[in-house]
Parts: structure tokens; C-alpha cells; sequence
């Protein structure tokens, strides 16, 4: 390979990086919206949520695209092969969770139009956690810092404890007062949907630790989330 492939692909890979953490922040941007109008009960919010995801859907297709060339074109070894790969895996667990931010703003936009329920407290307090997880992974990206990712990795079990917490108080409230059972449902959705969004940051975790130590993080995920038997599905798209 000449030195101006070299030059040539060291180039387009570099593009596909950015690409990523472009991509990443208006993911990031978009869960934060989310988030955020629930806390706030702001609908303008919520909408700019729903509408950013038609945006995340367009690059994580143009990523994948760019991949998949450089790998048919130049078929990269070692570091350079794990990096490609990386950035179509990452795209997509980017793509999953611009589609839970899209879930959470409509129901969000559903929640508004309600009185206030004390519950979306620790809702929101669960959101503001995942997103700084979601930060700090793609931060341990940028920084191609496997340590930082492999934090991110054992942080998950404190997401789940939030939710299993949310979850038991919900299902409380909703037998206190069956009138509260169709609020109480969207909160459940929201905080289901809220638990995945960490799951997929977790899933980044791994693909960078991968990328940049060439290992395996443990099969053994730490999972605290003790709802399976009674949870709610998991709501990808609306």
C-alpha cells in the first residue's frame, strides 16, 4: 500500500471518527431534550426530541455506508479493521437509543397534557444518569480509552437500581388509586425506555473497550434490573 493510500484511508478513517461523535452529540442532545421536558413538562421540548431523530437515522445510515467501502476498498488490518467495525456498531446502538429518546419525548408530550405526578422526580433523576453515561462513553470513544470505557461498563447496575426502585413505586401508586393506572403506564414505558438507553450505552462501552485493547470485556454483564418476570416490553418505535 503507497503512502498516499495510506495517507488516504488514515483520512477517511479519521472522517468516520468525527462522524461518530457528530453523531453522538445530537444523540446525546436528543435524550437530554427528552429528558428534560419531562422534568420541565415542556412540550416544545419534547417535539424537538421527536423531530431530531429523522436526523440520527440519516447518519447512522451514511456511516454505515462509509464503513462497509472501506472495508470492501482498502480492507484494513488489526487496529484500523477494529476501528471500522467499531463505527458501524456504535452508529447503530446511536441509532437505538435516538429512537428511546423519541419514545420518552412523545410520552412526554402525552404526560404534559396531565396534571403533575411527584414520580417524574425520579424519572428525571434516571434520565440525568444515563445521559452522563452516555457522555462519558462517548467521551471514552473519543479518547480511544478503554479504562474509561470498562467505568462506564460497571456503572449499568446503578441505572437498574433507580429503575427497579421507580418501578415498585409505580406499581404502588397504581394500586393505591386506579385512576392513575393510564399515567402510571406512560411513566412505566419512560422508565423502561430510559433502562435501555443505558443498556445500549453500556453495549458502546464494550465496543470500545474491544476496539482499543483488541479483548473482550466479561460475558458477564453487571445487571441489577430485577423487574423481568413483570416488566413492561421494551417500545422501540411509536
Amino acid at each position: 500500500m503507497s503512502e498516499h493510500t495510506v495517507k488516504a484511508f488514515s483520512e477517511k478513517l479519521e472522517a468516520l471518527s468525527a462522524a461518530i461523535a457528530q453523531m453522538g452529540g445530537l444523540a446525546e442532545a436528543q435524550f437530554a431534550n427528552a429528558v428534560d421536558a419531562i422534568a420541565r413538562r415542556d412540550t416544545m421540548l419534547a417535539e424537538n426530541a421527536v423531530g431530531g431523530d429523522k436526523r440520527i437515522d440519516e447518519m447512522q445510515l451514511d456511516i454505515e455506508d462509509r464503513a462497509l467501502k472501506l472495508l470492501a476498498l482498502r480492507q484494513p488490518m488489526a487496529v484500523d479493521l477494529r476501528e471500522t467495525l467499531a463505527a458501524i456498531k456504535i452508529a447503530s446502538e446511536l441509532e437505538r437509543i435516538g429512537d428511546l429518546a423519541k419514545n420518552i419525548a412523545k410520552r412526554a408530550i402525552v404526560l404534559n397534557r396531565e396534571p403533575p405526578i411527584r414520580l417524574t422526580a425520579s424519572l428525571a433523576r434516571m434520565g440525568k444518569q444515563a445521559l452522563a453515561q452516555l457522555k462519558q462513553v462517548l467521551d471514552a470513544y473519543s479518547d480511544r480509552n478503554a479504562e474509561a470505557a470498562e467505568a462506564v461498563w460497571k456503572q449499568d447496575p446503578e441505572i437498574d437500581e433507580i429503575y427497579n426502585s421507580l418501578f415498585r413505586e409505580l406499581l404502588t401508586y397504581m394500586m393505591e388509586d386506579p385512576r392513575t393506572i393510564g399515567l402510571c403506564t406512560h411513566l412505566l414505558f419512560i422508565a423502561k425506555n430510559i433502562e435501555r438507553s443505558g443498556d445500549h450505552a453500556t453495549n458502546i462501552a464494550e465496543v470500545v473497550y474491544h476496539m482499543v485493547r483488541a479483548d473482550h470485556l466479561s460475558n458477564e454483564r453487571p445487571k441489577a434490573d430485577t423487574t423481568s418476570e413483570t416488566s413492561v416490553p421494551f417500545e422501540r418505535k411509536a
